[in-house]
């Protein structure tokens, strides 16, 4: 369902349906010349089930479904964290993992759980995302950000959302959850993604 964009700005849309995300990505992509707009205010029609079997494949098949809908550019990313000590898991599943009916919290309580044996020094983990970028013309784009980090032993911080409570950023000594919506944009995945993908869009 195409929507009109501003006369003098070509419209972006953010093929995300979590709130929480698409606010991160609006404000890291506030200076950009688009209009920016979340898909679930454009079109009805969702977007397909993260099948894929990488970051790279599940962001494409987002942005994708959402430019074909639109008629207009479509970002959309996936990410997730990487913990050494489970053999790099959950990985591409962070958001699923322990099935379908966990929220965030019990994520992240599951995730403890599976690390109760395991010492301070191997707790080594990482946050990883793909952002991917569709423009009308169905070329497509890709950036990468990943950030090091090590799994905290308990919940810390009121911010953020998913695995944030647990991931301790060493150089700040802080969980993504109590860093400040500025101070994690500077240093996280996400934000290290979306400005490697602004050459794309401002290119």
């Amino acid at each position: 369902m195409p929507s009109a964009s501003s006369p003098s700005k070509p419209l972006l849309v953010l093929a995300t349906l979590n709130a929480a995300k698409a606010s991160e990505l609006a404000a890291l992509l506030a200076d950009v010349p688009y209009e920016i707009r979340m898909l679930a205010e454009l079109s009805p029609a969702g977007l397909p089930e993260e099948t894929g079997d990488s970051y790279r494949a599940n962001a494409l098949l987002k942005a994708r479904a959402a430019a074909r809908q639109v008629g207009a550019w479509a970002l959309a990313d996936d990410s997730g964290i990487e913990v050494d000590a489970l053999a790099g898991a959950p990985g591409v599943r962070s958001a699923r993992f322990g099935g379908p009916g966990l929220d965030d919290a019990r994520r992240c309580l599951l995730l403890l759980w599976a690390l109760r044996d395991v010492p301070p020094e191997k707790r080594t983990a990482r946050f990883r995302c793909v952002i991917a970028l569709v423009d009308p013309a169905g070329r497509e784009h890709t950036a990468e950000g990943v950030v090091e980090g090590v799994i905290a032993d308990a919940p810390r911080g009121r911010h953020g959302f998913g695995y944030d409570p647990l991931f301790v950023y060493p150089p700040l000594g802080r969980t993504f959850a109590e860093l400040s919506s500025e101070e994690k944009a500077r240093v996280d995945h996400r934000g290290r993604a979306v400005r490697a993908a602004r050459r794309f869009l401002t290119g």
